[in-house]
């Protein structure tokens, strides 16, 4: 079975007192092989903790993750992950860091020279492919990540807050970047932020989640995405389902926040 399957999964963390935190509740989520997905919610509710048990780096509670049919017991090649800083070899140009997988494999510059090269060029990186990466803007080295991550050729690329350091100009022209890869790649995309509108832009299926325990709030199908390959995304904002939906999701999580800060106001 292909495409990613999150079964019922729930994640404590047991802290040193003796008290424990709820991460996440039985979260159940089928992701079908070459969707983009986008994940928000207000600070609390577990969504890097979810994508970290997708990518293996944790084991949840309870719950199984599946890939393809097959269980997640820890990090491998076909996840590939985008952070939101590019953790970026500092030492290693730009055609090395982009290499870094395949030649971890053993593999020679006959066997991946090309496709790297390609990447570079299709993230718009050419003249800069023997660059240090200290000399390379904010913007060019979240280029470089995903470079890097496409080159092992993952099933899922996996996105924590990978725009967010990014200024409001670099930030729209990488979420132009991200939907074209996922368009001419075929990859499934996780996406996280903490931005209503990258949200609504990124994702063809958009998933609130709800804080303490964090678990599936509401969950939206939308056409933004799609729209954004081919489209100037400021434009794509002016349909009037966009401003419609964001109103909706904003409401949403401000009254979540206001539950948070009520909680925490009577635990004082």
């Amino acid at each position: 079975m292909s495409g990613l399957t999150i079964n019922d999964v729930s994640m404590r963390f047991d802290l040193p007192n003796g008290s424990a935190v709820q991460a996440l509740q039985n979260v159940s989520l089928n992701i079908k092989q070459g969707e983009i997905v986008s994940v928000l919610g207000p600070s609390g509710c577990g969504k890097t903790t979810l994508l970290n048990i997708i990518a293996g780096f944790l084991a949840p509670t309870d719950g199984v993750i599946s890939l393809n049919g097959n269980e997640v017991h820890g990090p491998d090649a076909e996840r590939g992950m985008v952070f939101q800083k590019g953790a970026l070899f500092e030492w290693m140009n730009v055609r090395e860091n982009v290499s870094f997988g395949p030649r971890m494999r053993g593999q020679k510059d006959a066997q991946y020279g090309k496709n790297v090269d390609h990447l570079i060029d299709v993230v718009g990186l050419a003249d800069f492919r023997d660059k240090a990466i200290y000399e390379l803007s904010g913007g060019m080295q979240q280029r470089v990540a995903l470079a890097r991550c496409l080159a092992n050729d993952p099933d899922v690329i996996l996105m924590d807050e990978p725009l967010g350091a990014l200024d409001a100009l670099t930030r729209e022209k990488m979420q132009s970047l991200v939907l074209k890869l996922w368009k001419e790649t075929g990859k499934t995309i996780i996406l996280i932020t903490h931005s209503v509108e990258e949200a609504l832009l990124l994702g063809e299926r958009l998933i609130v989640m709800a804080p303490r325990p964090g678990r599936i709030h509401k969950e939206y199908n939308l056409p933004f995405a799609d729209l954004g390959v081919d489209a100037d995304l400021r434009e794509v904002k002016k349909h009037p389902e966009f401003n419609k939906v964001r109103e909706e999701i904003l409401g949403m999580i401000w009254d979540m926040e206001e539950e948070i800060m009520g909680r925490t106001e009577a635990a004082s």
